[in-house]
């Protein structure tokens, strides 16, 4: 197998609490790391039959509607702590918001205004969403993640108090 990606990397990690479906494995993502790793449905599906042609993945029962469980393997744990033991890949920030931001000059002043003003409003409940995140980590490392994510929703706010208005 390729060395993992990080989606790959974070289905093995969802998958050690035990089997769970593609649409499972979507749920989980946005509610343990969906703040600072997004995952999206099409990647999952993506994934999954190559993790499991790999043979770090197998497959479980059968659920509603057709649903495939899948169920991490010894060599699928052996993998996921290889990745996180590495130190290979970058860091990449991938924002939708700043990348409209950088071509916000091809808006009309409204339209900028508009943009500026409904991002103050998600960022300010991201930041609320944050705090509570941060108050309710258990761990010295989702206390670290969720402290990181306080301090980014502020410096996005920050950046929007920076754009001038027209």
């Amino acid at each position: 197998m390729r060395e993992l990606n990080a989606t790959s990397a974070a289905l093995l990690g969802l998958l050690h609490t035990g089997p769970m479906t593609g649409g499972q494995l979507v749920a989980a993502a946005g509610a343990r790391f969906g703040s600072f790793f997004s995952v999206t449905r099409s990647q999952v599906y993506r994934e999954l039959p190559v993790l499991a042609e790999a043979g770090l993945l197998r497959l479980g029962k059968r659920g509603a509607r057709s649903s495939q469980q899948y169920v991490l393997t010894a060599a699928g744990q052996r993998a996921f702590k290889a990745w996180l033991n590495s130190t290979s890949g970058s860091d990449h920030l991938r924002s939708p918001l700043i990348l409209r931001l950088v071509h916000a000059g091809q808006l009309t002043p409204k339209q900028r205004a508009n943009l500026v003003s409904a991002a103050r409003a998600d960022y300010l409940s991201y930041l609320e969403e944050a705090r509570a995140d941060a108050k309710a980590a258990t761990t010295p490392y989702t206390k670290a993640a969720a402290d990181f994510m306080v301090a980014h929703r502020r410096a996005v706010l920050k950046l929007l108090d920076a754009i001038p208005t027209d």
